[in-house]
C-alpha cells in the first residue's frame, strides 16, 4: 500500500478557490483503479495550509494517475510544499 501525505501552503485568500479547483482532480482520483482514498483539506489552524492524504494500492496506481502532475495554475499558487510517498508493508484496521 502507498500513502501520500503532507501539506501545501497557498495564499490564505486563495485557499478556498484552490481547493474548489482541485475538486475535479479529487473526484477523478477516487474513480481511478487502485485509489483507496484521496483528499485535500483546509487545515483548521493554519490559514495557508492544505493537508494532503492519498491511499493507493500500489506505486503503479499512483504513477498512472499522477501523470504530469498539477496544472501550471495550481503549481503557481503553491508557496511551499512538503509531500511524501510512503510504502506501507502492513496495516491493521482499528
Amino acid at each position: 500500500m502507498i500513502i501520500v501525505s503532507g501539506f501545501l501552503h497557498v495564499d490564505p485568500d486563495e485557499r478556498a478557490a484552490y481547493l474548489a479547483a482541485c475538486r475535479p482532480v479529487i473526484e477523478a482520483a477516487r474513480r481511478t483503479a487502485g485509489c483507496l482514498d484521496f483528499h485535500l483539506s483546509a487545515d483548521p489552524v493554519v490559514a495557508s495550509r492544505i493537508n494532503v492524504y492519498e491511499q493507493w494500492e500500489s506505486v503503479e496506481a499512483v504513477e498512472a494517475f499522477r501523470g504530469a502532475g498539477p496544472s501550471d495554475d495550481q503549481g503557481a499558487s503553491v508557496r511551499d510544499a512538503a509531500v511524501y510517498q510512503h510504502e506501507i508493508r502492513s496495516s491493521v484496521r482499528l
